[in-house]
């Protein structure tokens, strides 16, 4: 079942239209690379989807019970996150937030299921520790545990790897490829390494500003555009 449809969407900056007729689909269980060029609109897209962006025309249709703000959401690593001086627990725990309602607090269900994501990633054991000490591969872990306690059907992932070196970046894509087989929960990751999300993929979409290809990620390795971008064919 569809959990996010896009319509013939247009988004676009001050006047600018950045992307343009967008029309795909994200169902219960996919896994979709979006990938692109710098300035491609994957960036947009996702804000888009979070709606932190509204849509110039068409429409963005959410179903399956998904509601926009329970998308779980890991984006761009910044300085300012690293710098955050908060405890590993607390920040996995406040993927509760949108949840909790009007609620002044954290239930003893909000913090089981930080300390269910957190054995699930393998940093239970670093609950304590403060997250700005934490390596750049455990930062990303405790993030994406974060994204877990805030939906129970969609994770969003902008850019996950950037800046980890590749034995934690492959450890990573692992931990991302288990969750969305294991737990059924749909993951959308922004990307912009091709070949590896081609690997790890159901569903690719590519974009540079319209669609140059959605469908799976087989037939995308068949497509004139996967051909091209994967180095099997000349630009």
């Amino acid at each position: 079942m569809a959990l996010i449809k896009c319509e013939n969407v247009f988004i676009g900056y001050e006047g600018q239209t950045v992307v343009r007729d967008l029309n795909f689909q994200i169902n219960t269980g996919d896994y979709l690379c979006i990938v692109g060029e710098n300035g491609s609109g994957k960036s947009t897209l996702v804000k888009s989807l979070l709606g932190l962006k509204g849509v110039e025309s068409g429409r963005i249709v959410f179903g399956d019970g998904l509601k926009q703000n329970e998308i779980g959401y890991l984006p761009q690593q910044t300085d300012v996150q690293k710098d955050f001086p908060a405890s590993v627990y607390e920040v996995v725990l406040s993927g509760r937030l949108n949840s909790r309602g009007l609620k002044p607090f954290y239930t003893s269900s909000d913090r089981q299921q930080a300390y269910e994501k957190m054995e699930i990633l393998g940093i239970r054991d670093l609950a304590k520790q403060c997250f700005r000490d934490l390596s750049g591969g455990q930062r990303q872990r405790v993030l994406l545990a974060r994204a877990l306690c805030a939906t129970k059907k969609l994770l969003l992932l902008d850019e996950p790897v950037t800046g980890l070196d590749p034995l934690v970046t492959a450890e990573f894509y692992q931990l991302i490829r288990q969750i969305n087989r294991d737990s059924g929960i749909a993951v959308v990751m922004v990307s912009h390494d091709i070949e590896s999300a081609v690997e790890d993929a159901s569903h690719i979409l590519h974009l540079q500003e319209k669609v140059l290809f959605f469908g799976t990620a087989e037939d995308y390795r068949r497509s004139r555009v996967g051909r091209t971008f994967l180095g099997g064919e000349r630009k």
